[in-house]
């Protein structure tokens, strides 16, 4: 049963995981609760963990899930229902794009959906920090450490940008981040 769940699950995500992965993030996030498969603190850590680690951030989720929930088989069910439906739809735009690429209305639907994305990217990227920072399902407080290293990254990127006119490398901001994370939880 846990096989069947897995794969109506991570093919429900792969199916609506229009904008990439971080779009694809609160779906994610309804599946997994909605199963009862991860907490949400764990499901925090996971994406974190995920998100450092090389390749698609969906994929990994999916495999890590997968594992945890039904072994290797269960990790193999989750991943394959995960990229299947992006596959298929894949094949399809591509066909499709390569006979309307001129087309103007096609190219205006693209670039309408630029910002579509960028604001669900932005509203993930808020929410998992507010809620990092904040300890509301805890004990209603400010976690000090996570604003601080927020503040401190937010900062280092912002100054990378100013003072050498272009955006910082996403390995550098991992690897800082890691960095971070290595000394102020001492690990």
């Amino acid at each position: 049963m846990i096989y069947l769940s897995l794969f109506l699950g991570f093919l429900k995500v792969g199916i609506f995981a229009f904008g990439g992965a971080y779009a694809a993030i609160p779906l994610i996030r309804d599946v997994v609760l909605e199963n009862n498969w991860l907490t949400e603190e764990m499901l925090t850590y996971i994406i974190a963990v995920s998100e450092s680690t090389p390749g698609p951030i969906i994929i990994n989720l999916a495999t890590y899930i997968g594992s945890t929930k039904g072994g290797i088989l269960g990790a193999l069910v989750s991943t394959s229902a995960v990229i299947t439906p992006c596959f298929f739809i894949i094949l399809l735009i591509a066909s499709f794009l390569k006979k309307n690429i001129k087309n103007k209305f096609v190219n205006m639907l693209l670039e309408a959906l630029k910002p579509c994305m960028i604001g669900i990217i932005l509203a993930v990227g808020a929410s998992m920090m507010l809620e990092n920072i904040t300890n509301f399902h805890k004990e209603n407080s400010i976690n000090t450490t996570s604003l601080f290293i927020t503040i401190f990254l937010l900062s280092i990127n912002f100054l990378s940008k100013k003072l050498f006119k272009t955006r910082m490398s996403p390995i550098y901001l991992i690897l800082i981040s890691a960095l971070t994370g290595l000394v102020v939880y001492g690990c």
